[in-house]
């Protein structure tokens, strides 16, 4: 052979060679940018549950501060329920009073007394407390009332009805704190 059949020969290996290189190079390339996608996809996929965890906490939190902000304002409400219901015998004593002074000559001690009482209930409905209204005649609801006995209904129309109140119920702010004691015809 002839040396110019050798260089052709030679250059004809050394295209073959950089194409292969080449194409090695391509090849080695694309696996990079597959692993560099592989590894963000990954990153991404990481991230993303992270942001999910962190808003499901988020979100969480969120309730756990209405929730307590609720059970303050309710607490707040009914704060003084203690109080107030260790009062309401004293509302009692005080209706049994006035009925009784509503009978005696002494127009000036019963004015005097029910200035009082009218004082100490606007003070109690200031602070929340408000009658549960029960009236003869209204149908019975054991939600609210307390049958303390049932009698004969004087009529038809009286069945599943209330007769007579005995006791006056009251509830503070939503929650009845006492119910209404009443007899029920039956």
């Amino acid at each position: 052979m002839s040396d110019k059949e050798n260089t052709l020969d030679d250059e004809f290996l050394d295209d073959e060679l950089l194409e292969g290189q080449e194409q090695e190079q391509k090849l080695e390339n694309e696996e990079e940018e597959e692993e560099e996608k592989s590894v963000e996809e990954t990153l991404s996929d990481e991230l993303a549950k992270e942001k999910d965890k962190f808003l499901r906490l988020f979100a969480e939190f969120e309730n756990y501060k209405r929730r307590t902000s609720k059970e303050r304002m309710e607490l707040f409400k009914t704060a003084g329920q203690e109080i107030i219901v260790s009062l309401l015998p004293v509302l009692d004593d005080f209706d049994r009073a006035m009925k009784e002074l509503a009978k005696s000559e002494d127009k000036e001690t019963f004015t005097g007394i029910e200035l009082i009482n009218v004082k100490l209930r606007e003070t109690l409905k200031g602070k929340g407390l408000e009658m549960v209204e029960a009236n003869a005649g209204d149908v019975f609801d054991a939600e609210i009332h307390e049958a303390i006995t049932q009698i004969p209904a004087p009529d038809k129309k009286m069945k599943g009805k209330i007769i007579d109140v005995i006791e006056k119920g009251f509830k503070l702010g939503d929650r009845i704190i006492r119910h209404p004691k009443v007899v029920v015809g039956n």
